[in-house]
């Protein structure tokens, strides 16, 4: 099983053993090709290998013992699953002959894991491992990419056989795109479409990040003319620098990205799923558009909104084609109208210096790296302020859990990224809650003296709960104090990292640049900011554009 995974281009291992596993754990002792990254809990590891198959584009792989250990890999997986991540999960197993008995850390994580993975394998023969490495990594990385998981009985572990690699894979009932439909007649109608639409708006996911699709997208951007506004996950699918960004779309999105899409009479769907938070009230999201969809994922397509044109296939393929196909346009007075909507509705910070507020200081660190680091956010608050507030400048710089909003991605996730990109720094921009469930995650990242720079934006509060309890549910705070909790200086300090504790406004720049220049180790900014600041434009659940909150400057 080792040896299949680093003929297959296998780095880097994230994981954590246990009595079924230590056969395999025995095999890695004498690998020097192979690194095996010691996490202090699965989740963690399922997590870190998540991030760093974000920021690479390769499959990031974890491991873990049977029973329990196998089980708390899950969250990681639905994580990875719901954002469409190559992830490998590999987990000990019971002896084939105890299964379905209760063993002692037995747990049926094929059947447990299968809502939540693209495809899942229980080995039953040694002999099959190399085969079952080879499809496990293939499956996951084309196509729509996912998690895979592979389950090792130890006694399959100690079995012996003369060991062949496996270079190709042939697997009958798997097509990585199915349905795909990039025929001339398509691409012709959509071409035909843009040129007769007079508002039309591009709407990119994160599939076109996956897809490697950034400077096709661009390129249609600017041969049309036709602004982009992004999903969470399509941070970086052009640079946000760029004058035809618009910064990202939905619940808490820009107002004027927002308000692009409700009036447009064309969206383009690009690698993106219609989710409901980004479209809201469904009766009335883009209800004045035609949509185009492309996608790779025939299931995606007519699954929320049924588009007009649909084109099933790889993006970048797509995009490519389709660029040779549309007329070139200028600026056209809906350009100029959008225009008008960003100079109307501007992203703006607190300029009360007295206390400290996020967004502010997710700006200066903006200012610091200019986009030339990796972004890896937990999930919260501070998220959405990082997604309206940092301008990510290239695909794969921005890492989050999109579609499951897993609290305790983003430390662990920042760490994979980390692993992968040494050459970048990287930020893991958590609050306080979220960082609390998987900071456990210190002694590794010391350990491999893996520099991560953990930017606590520390409300004592869960805050994203609480904004909605404050909006919707009269103030009544109820499970969301979190005061009592560690000094994170003292508990940086404690790990052997190091730690700084920010209150003014005067204090970020400097704090910022000395955790730069720290490059041994992690380092905790522990910002102490506004306990009750909120995070604006926001349309509540289910609404549409009509209630969207915005945060005038005062």
């Amino acid at each position: 099983m080792v040896q299949s995974l680093i003929d297959h281009g296998v780095e880097i291992i994230f994981g954590l053993p246990g009595g079924q596993a230590i056969p395999i754990y025995d095999a890695l002792y004498d690998r020097k090709d192979l690194i095996n990254v010691l996490m202090r809990h699965e989740q963690g590891a399922a997590h870190a290998a998540d991030g760093y198959a974000r920021a690479t584009g390769k499959v990031g792989v974890c491991l873990a013992t049977s029973g329990p250990g196998a089980t708390n890999l899950v969250t990681g997986l639905a994580t990875a699953y719901m954002d469409s991540i190559p992830v490998l999960a590999i987990t000990g197993q019971v002896r084939t002959t105890a299964l379905g008995k209760d063993a002692f850390q037995e747990a049926d994580i094929t059947g447990i894991s299968l809502p939540v993975t693209k495809h899942n394998y229980l080995v039953k023969d040694a002999k099959d491992l190399p085969r079952v490495i080879a499809e496990a990594m293939y499956v996951a990385s084309t196509g729509r990419p996912g998690p895979v998981l592979v389950d090792i009985p130890i006694d399959v572990s100690f079995a012996k056989f003369d060991y062949e690699p496996v270079t190709e894979v042939n697997i009958r009932s798997y097509s990585p795109i199915q349905g795909e439909s990039i025929t001339e007649e398509n691409l012709n109608a959509a071409a035909k479409m843009i040129a007769e639409s007079e508002r039309p708006v591009l709407y990119a996911g994160g599939g076109v990040v996956l897809a490697g699709a950034s400077e096709e997208l661009l390129a249609l951007s600017e041969k049309t003319h036709i602004l982009v506004a992004n999903t969470l996950l399509g941070k970086g699918a052009i640079p946000e620098t760029h004058p035809h960004s618009l910064g990202m779309l939905g619940m808490h999105g820009t107002a004027y990205a927002n308000h692009a899409v409700d009036k447009c009479d064309l969206l383009i769907a690009v690698g993106a799923r219609f989710d409901d938070r980004v479209t809201g009230k469904l009766a009335a999201f883009a209800k004045r558009a035609k949509v185009i969809h492309i996608d790779i994922d025939a299931a995606e397509v007519a699954k929320t909104v049924t588009p007009d044109i649909s084109i099933v296939g790889d993006c970048k393929r797509v995009l490519s084609l389709l660029l040779d196909k549309v007329e070139p346009r200028g600026e056209t007075e809906w350009n100029k109208q959008i225009k008008q909507w960003q100079q109307d509705f501007p992203l703006h910070c607190p300029s009360d210096d007295s206390q400290l507020y996020a967004q502010c200081i997710i700006e200066r660190l903006w200012e610091h790296t200019k986009g030339e680091a990796i972004i890896v956010t937990d999930v919260g608050q501070h998220q959405m302020f990082t997604a309206l507030h940092y301008k990510v400048t290239k695909p794969r710089r921005f890492l989050s859990s999109g579609g499951l909003g897993t609290m305790g991605y983003g430390f662990p996730a920042a760490i994979g990224a980390a692993m992968g990109c040494p050459d970048l720094p990287v930020f893991a921009i958590c609050g306080d809650g979220g960082f609390q469930m998987t900071l456990q995650e210190l002694a590794p990242s010391l350990e491999y003296k893996v520099p991560v720079k953990i930017v606590l934006l520390n409300n004592r509060y869960l805050g994203m709960v609480r904004q909605w309890q404050e909006l919707f549910y009269n103030k009544r705070y109820s499970g969301v104090n979190i005061e009592f909790q560690p000094d994170f200086k003292m508990l940086a300090e404690a790990y052997g990292c190091v730690g700084i504790r920010i209150d003014k406004m005067s204090e970020v720049d400097a704090a910022i640049e000395k955790a730069m220049e720290i490059n041994d180790r992690p380092v905790i900014l522990d910002f102490h900011t506004a306990r009750e600041e909120n995070v604006f434009p926001m349309i509540p659940a289910g609404e549409s554009i009509e209630q969207m909150m915005v945060n005038r400057p005062k």
